[in-house]
């Protein structure tokens, strides 16, 4: 298991928060997801032989949202 943490600039509400940490149920291979948009970032907890860091960024992209490194 791989624990990484992001920065998400653009998460403004809790809202924001329920999309990405939705990705747990969504995307095969995450253990856990947690955001704060107060601080801005969200660490996630993956399996790396069934994701990669890639596919984490693509998947957090893809609900609109930009992934930066800590």
């Amino acid at each position: 298991m791989i624990q990484k943490t992001y920065r998400i600039p653009d998460m403004h509400c809790s809202h924001c928060v329920m999309r990405i940490e939705s990705l747990e149920d969504s995307l095969p291979g995450i253990m856990w997801v947690t955001a704060s948009y107060r601080k801005g970032l969200v660490q996630v907890e993956y399996d790396e032989q069934v994701l990669t860091e890639e596919a984490v960024q693509n998947a957090i992209q893809a609900q609109g949202y930009t992934v930066l490194p800590v």
